[in-house]
């Protein structure tokens, strides 16, 4: 059995999956890391977003179970 852990986009998702898949990794609610997200966004001029973006991009979707 594989145990390794692996961030993935989540498919319970709103946008891309990407907080849903952050917050499943590091075990902590969704949204939490959607508020977050929205908040570092705004703190950096929108520079957060463009990582965001970034991960949507390189981030695999999770398999189904």
């Amino acid at each position: 059995m594989n145990t390794e852990k692996r961030l993935y986009r989540s498919r319970n998702a709103l946008v891309g999956g990407v907080c849903a898949g952050v917050a499943e990794y590091f075990s902590f609610d969704p949204l939490v890391a959607r508020i977050l997200t929205v908040a570092f966004t705004l703190s950096t001029a929108g520079l957060f977003a463009v990582a965001y973006v970034a991960l949507w991009v390189i981030l695999p979707l999770a398999p189904n179970e």
